[in-house]
C-alpha cells in the first residue's frame, strides 16, 4: 500500500494529467513536473504564435522528455489552434461531408497531420466522430460530418488513416455521441435518451469506424446516458467507459477526457471530483487546461488523485493501469512521430496543402429563385455579417466570414458587421442597414441562423427591403433557403470564405462552376 508522500504514486498520478499551460515557452513549473512524471502536455491558441516558435516550444519540451506526448485540439474547419489567428486554411467536417469524397478526406487529414508533426505535436484531438442528428446542437454544428450515420462513419475512418499516416495520432470524440443535444457542455450537462438499440445504430458505428481505422485514443464526452448510466455523465460512468467502449467496441488504447473543468462536471462534482471520478471509472488521461490553467491546478488535481488512493476511493491499481496505458501510447506515438519525420519531405506535399481549398470550393452549394439574382456579381458588393457569439471550443479571435476574402477579389466591397445588441428587437432599424447598399448589390452572410432567432429574424428584415439580396450561410444551413441566391460553405473557415468569394466575383475556376452551376445563374429550387 502506497504511503502518504510515496513519490513513484506521485509520479503515477501526474502521469495521467494532461495540462495546458499559459505562454509560448514551457514554464519553469512544467519543466519541474515533466522531470516528476508527467506525461502529456495540451496546446491552446495562447500558445501558439507562429510555426516557427511552435516547434521550437515542442523541441525543448521533448528534449526533455523524448516521449513527452504533445498534444493539440486542432479538428481544422472552425475548431483551430495552429491557425488560430488566420482562420483555417482547411474547411471543417461538414464541408467534407457535403463533398462526400472519402480521398478528399484523407488526403485533408494527412496534410494536416504533416504540418503537425513538423511542429513536433504527436496527438490531434480530432476528428469529431459525432453524429449532428439534431440540427439545434448548440456545440457540434459544423464540427460533424453530418446528420448521416454512414457518412459520418466513413469520413471519420478516413480522417483517422490521414492523419496517423502523417505520424500524428488521432483522438475520435465525443464518444458516445455528442450529436443529439441541445446543451453545450462547457456550460451545463447534456442528456442523450435514445436506447441501446437507437445509440448501437445511430451514434456507435462512427467510433467503430475509427477504431478499425486504427485510432489508439478516445476521448469521452461530459454527457448523461441513462440508457447505460442514469447518474453519471459518460466520462465518469464504468458502464460507459468500461462497460460500452471497452467491453462492446473493444478498445484497448487510452481513453481521454474532454476538458475536466468543464461544468457538466464540475457544477456537481467540482474539478478535484470530476477528475478522480474519471480515472476511477476508466479514463487514463485527465484533460485540463482550456480554462483552468497553471501549476496550483496540476498541483491540486495530483494531490486529490494520491489523496483519493490513500483514502481507498480509488484503487492504486487502476492508477497504475491508467498510467501503464498512458506510458504504451506516449512510446507508440513518439515512434511513429519520428518514423513519419524520417520519410521522404518535409510537411504537406503541394497537393496536401491545396487539398483545404479544393475542398472548400466542391463543398460550395448555390440555389436560386425563379428570375432572380445571378452570379457573379456584377456591381460593387456591400457585405452585411451577422455574427453570434460562438461556442468555446471556437477561439473568438479566429477571424471569419466573407468581407474580407471578397474585398481581397473586388476592392470597391463595403462591409458591416451587425450583432445581437445591434440586430435583436420588434423594429430594427433596417433602413439604417442598407443605406450603406444603395446602388450596391446585397450579400447578407449569416453563421446558424437556424439556431439564432434574432438571426433569423433580422435575416428576414433585411430581405423584406431588398429582396434580390444573395445570403451565404456559414453554418449548419437549413432547408429554408432564403434569398434570391442562397450559398452555402457548410462551414465559417477563411478558406470557405475564400471559395465563396471566387464564385461571387466570377473568379472561382472552372471545375468549380461546372460543379455549381456557376456563374451563369444560380440553380433553381
Amino acid at each position: 500500500m502506497a504511503r502518504r508522500g510515496d513519490p513513484e504514486l506521485t509520479r503515477l498520478a501526474h502521469t495521467v494529467i494532461q495540462p495546458g499551460f499559459e505562454g509560448t515557452s514551457p514554464p519553469d513549473w512544467l519543466r519541474r513536473r515533466i522531470d516528476e512524471g508527467l506525461a502529456s502536455v495540451v496546446l491552446f491558441g495562447r500558445n501558439i504564435a507562429g510555426p516557427e516558435q511552435i516547434a521550437a516550444l515542442t523541441a525543448e519540451l521533448r528534449a526533455q522528455q523524448p516521449e513527452l506526448i504533445v498534444a493539440i485540439d486542432e479538428e481544422a474547419g472552425d475548431v483551430t489552434r495552429v491557425e488560430a489567428h488566420t482562420g483555417s486554411s482547411r474547411p471543417g467536417n461538414l464541408a467534407l461531408g457535403a463533398v462526400d469524397d472519402t480521398g478528399l478526406t484523407e488526403q485533408v487529414a494527412r496534410g494536416l497531420g504533416r504540418e503537425l508533426n513538423a511542429l513536433g505535436i504527436t496527438l490531434d484531438y480530432a476528428p469529431s466522430a459525432d453524429v449532428n442528428s439534431n440540427p439545434l446542437n448548440p456545440v457540434i454544428g459544423v464540427r460533424s460530418f453530418g446528420p448521416d450515420t454512414a457518412l459520418v462513419a466513413r469520413h471519420t475512418g478516413a480522417w483517422v488513416r490521414g492523419l496517423q499516416s502523417a505520424g500524428v495520432a488521432a483522438c475520435p470524440k465525443h464518444f458516445p455521441g455528442h450529436g443529439d443535444t441541445t446543451v453545450d457542455s462547457h456550460h451545463g450537462t447534456p442528456r442523450v435518451d435514445a436506447g441501446p438499440e437507437e445509440l448501437a445504430r445511430v451514434a456507435l458505428p462512427p467510433f467503430a469506424a475509427a477504431l478499425d481505422a486504427g485510432a489508439r485514443a478516445v476521448m469521452t464526452a461530459h454527457l448523461l446516458v441513462p440508457a447505460y448510466d442514469p447518474h453519471a455523465p459518460a466520462t465518469l460512468s464504468p458502464h460507459l467507459v468500461g462497460t460500452l467502449l471497452r467491453e462492446r467496441l473493444g478498445f484497448t488504447g487510452m481513453v481521454v477526457t474532454d476538458a475536466v473543468e468543464m461544468r457538466a462536471l464540475t457544477d456537481r462534482y467540482g474539478i478535484r471530483g470530476a477528475t478522480v471520478r474519471a480515472v476511477a471509472a476508466g479514463c487514463d488521461a485527465v484533460c485540463v487546461g482550456g480554462e483552468s490553467v497553471g501549476e496550483a491546478v496540476v498541483d491540486q488535481l495530483t494531490e486529490a488523485v494520491v489523496r483519493a488512493v490513500l483514502d481507498g476511493a480509488l484503487p492504486e491499481e487502476r492508477l497504475a493501469e491508467a498510467a501503464a496505458r498512458v506510458r504504451e501510447f506516449a512510446a507508440w506515438s513518439a515512434r511513429r512521430a519520428r518514423e513519419a519525420a524520417a520519410s521522404p519531405g518535409d510537411g504537406p506535399s503541394p497537393a496536401e496543402e491545396g487539398a483545404g481549398l479544393v475542398a472548400a470550393r466542391r463543398a460550395l452549394r448555390v440555389d436560386g429563385r425563379e428570375g432572380g439574382a445571378r452570379l457573379p456579381l456584377t456591381g460593387a458588393p456591400h457585405v452585411v455579417e451577422l455574427h453570434a457569439a460562438t461556442h468555446l471550443a471556437i477561439d473568438d479571435a479566429t477571424p471569419w466570414g466573407l468581407a474580407a476574402p471578397l474585398r481581397a477579389l473586388r476592392a470597391d466591397t463595403t462591409a458591416a458587421r451587425l450583432t445581437r445588441a445591434e440586430a435583436d428587437g420588434d423594429d430594427p432599424p433596417v433602413r439604417e442597414w442598407l443605406r450603406p447598399a444603395e446602388g450596391r448589390e446585397l450579400v447578407v452572410v449569416v453563421r446558424d441562423a437556424g439556431r439564432h432567432g434574432w438571426m433569423a429574424r433580422a435575416l428576414a428584415a433585411l430581405l423584406r427591403h431588398r429582396p434580390d439580396a444573395v445570403v451565404v450561410e456559414m453554418g449548419v444551413p437549413t432547408d429554408d433557403r432564403p434569398g434570391a441566391v442562397h450559398l452555402a460553405t457548410h462551414g465559417a473557415t477563411r478558406v470557405s470564405g475564400v471559395a465563396a468569394a471566387e464564385l461571387l466575383t466570377g473568379q472561382a475556376p472552372p471545375e468549380q462552376r461546372r460543379a455549381t452551376g456557376e456563374p451563369a445563374t444560380a440553380r433553381q429550387r
